[in-house]
């Protein structure tokens, strides 16, 4: 009875073992049709081809520009010219019948200006207790900015065509930032480094800190 015993406990590992490899083969299956899907679905939520100059073209055929609207401090306007600078920018856009996209972004407040300036002026002087003021703002400033609790508006229009005509797309961005000028809104056409900046900004969480980096090195790539 021992010798058909064994038998039997050897057939049994190894059926035991041809069932584990198997189970594991189809894991590896699993989880590898699993990633691919996921990296699918990240590439189309994405939507970015590729972005050369001014343009950004998407996987579904379309070409997009950017367009910046820098910031007013309506707070100074009185009631009057907030309500004539409504109407204005109104009466401008009335016009406007191809459709466009508003977006706005938050961000850390960018102090690298007022950062740079205390810097020079702690250069330029002799005074230990005015050296030790300015260095204390520097560090009271940083400290602020880096908790996350003071952001930035940033407000933008995203313009497309999906007749890949570019010319008209440049024309179309040209006159709308025209009827922002005419009523003293100052707008400006993002560049390829400011749009990749600006996608960043949107899908990569972890790009909001970065100041004055390579924004080649920051950008998301997805295998597909």
């Amino acid at each position: 009875m021992k010798p058909i015993i064994l038998i039997v406990i050897i057939i049994v590992c190894i059926i035991i073992g041809i069932v584990a490899l198997i189970m594991k083969r189809s894991n590896k299956k699993k989880k590898a049709r699993q990633l691919s899907r996921s990296q699918i679905t990240a590439n189309e939520f994405i939507n970015v081809k590729d972005i050369r100059d001014k343009y950004l073209y998407t996987l579904d055929g379309q070409i997009i520009m950017y367009i910046k609207i820098n910031p007013i401090s309506i707070e100074l306007l009185s009631q009057r010219e907030k309500e004539q600078l409504s109407k204005s920018l109104t009466a401008e856009l009335s016009s406007e019948r191809e459709p466009f996209k508003f977006i706005a972004v938050s961000r850390p407040v960018d102090i690298s200006n007022v950062t740079n300036n205390f810097m020079s002026l702690i250069a330029s002087t002799n005074d230990r207790i005015r050296k030790n003021l300015l260095r204390n703002e520097i560090l009271s400033m940083s400290e602020y900015a880096l908790s996350g609790e003071v952001v930035e508006r940033q407000f933008y229009l995203m313009v497309w065509d999906s007749e890949n005509n570019e010319g008209d797309l440049y024309k179309r961005c040209n006159v709308l930032k025209e009827k922002f000028n005419s009523v003293n809104i100052d707008v400006s056409i993002l560049n390829e480094q400011e749009i990749i900046r600006l996608c960043n900004l949107i899908n990569n969480p972890a790009y909001v800190h970065l100041e004055d980096v390579e924004y080649d090195r920051t950008i998301t790539r997805i295998q597909t």
